[in-house]
């Protein structure tokens, strides 16, 4: 039986999918974004080891507050990175009458990925950005992983919420939100976006990792700047 990399685990989770979730942060990613404020997650061989087992055991003591809509959320990092095991955990999940969701950041895709996303019940998707240079400007990626992704979940029809980060001087402004209502145009199944404000509280656990915030100075996304631009999103 496959086993995983862990970074950290959330009990209660309220932010992460629908209803209370326990989120499993898993270790490993291959993008670098300008504002991730979780960069000790980056080393694939990072964190500590975990198996299938200990993940039912931990979601299990969370089953009496999932309800109706609750249940596991794979995070990361990129939990797409660790296929494998996310579908045997999640198959295990689903044996036990608890429901599944990934959330990647649209920067991974592999031979795995669609078996991944076929077993989940539900996905969340960071849109990174909507123009391929910002985007691998942003996140040192190419955008090809992303439009795998949407592929697959138009054609498995998987229910989707959407998430962007909003970064001031970056995506900031009316016309990009206006764009990314287009672009969200190619996904069918989106059941939510959610507009997330940029903050820069991860700037000195760049500094103890000896790495450097490419954000620096940048101040963190006003909260009023921010409903307003959420009131521009749609749903199609």
């Amino acid at each position: 039986m496959a086993t995983g990399r862990l970074h950290s685990i959330e009990t209660f989770g309220a932010v992460d999918g629908p209803g209370i979730r326990t989120v499993f942060f898993l270790q490993g990613c291959p993008a670098r974004c300008a504002y991730c404020h979780n960069p000790d997650t980056w080393n694939p061989a990072g964190g500590k080891e975990i198996t299938v087992e200990e993940v039912v055991r931990r979601a299990k003591r969370g089953r009496p507050y999932y309800g109706a809509n609750g249940g596991v959320t794979f995070s990361g990092g990129e939990p797409l990175l660790q296929g494998e095991f996310v579908l045997e955990a999640v198959r295990a999940l689903k044996r036990e009458g608890i429901s599944s969701a990934i959330d990647t950041s649209g920067t991974y895709f592999d031979d795995m990925s669609e078996k991944v996303i076929d077993a989940a019940d539900m996905l969340l998707l960071d849109i990174k950005h909507i123009d391929p240079k910002k985007f691998r400007e942003l996140t040192g990626r190419e955008q090809s992983p992303l439009f795998r992704l949407i592929e697959v979940i138009n054609r498995l029809d998987k229910p989707i919420w959407i998430r962007q980060v909003i970064v001031p001087g970056f995506n900031d402004d009316e016309q990009y939100i206006y764009s990314l209502n287009e672009f969200l145009r190619k996904i069918r199944s989106v059941k939510k976006i959610e507009l997330l404000g940029y903050h820069n509280m991860a700037e000195n656990k760049y500094d103890r990792m000896g790495l450097r915030y490419r954000l620096q100075g940048v101040r963190p996304m006003n909260r009023n700047r921010l409903q307003q631009l959420s009131s521009l999103t749609q749903i199609v």
